[in-house]
């Protein structure tokens, strides 16, 4: 099974908000998910992200690929971190 960490879109029209997921490269991207590991929402001036940076290394060890998005996110929450 191929597992990935991408983003899953939730909110209404314009107003979107992403939650961190570890999920089948198979499923539709606001599908079926294995676990919610953090949140973002993307705004004009500062940008809010919570991530749990130890469950996505976890998963990585694992073999779980992060989607490019979540990779950018990984390290600014990483960086915010130490």
């Amino acid at each position: 099974m191929a597992v990935r960490i991408r983003l899953k879109r939730v909110g209404g029209l314009n107003d979107a908000h992403f939650r961190v997921v570890v999920t089948d490269k198979r499923s539709p991207r606001d599908g079926r998910f294995i676990e919610e590991i953090g949140t973002y929402t993307p705004g004009n001036g500062a940008k809010h992200l919570k991530l749990d940076v130890e469950r996505a290394k976890a998963w990585i060890s694992k073999g779980a690929q992060p989607s490019d998005t979540v990779r950018s996110l990984l390290k600014k929450a990483v960086k915010a971190a130490a």
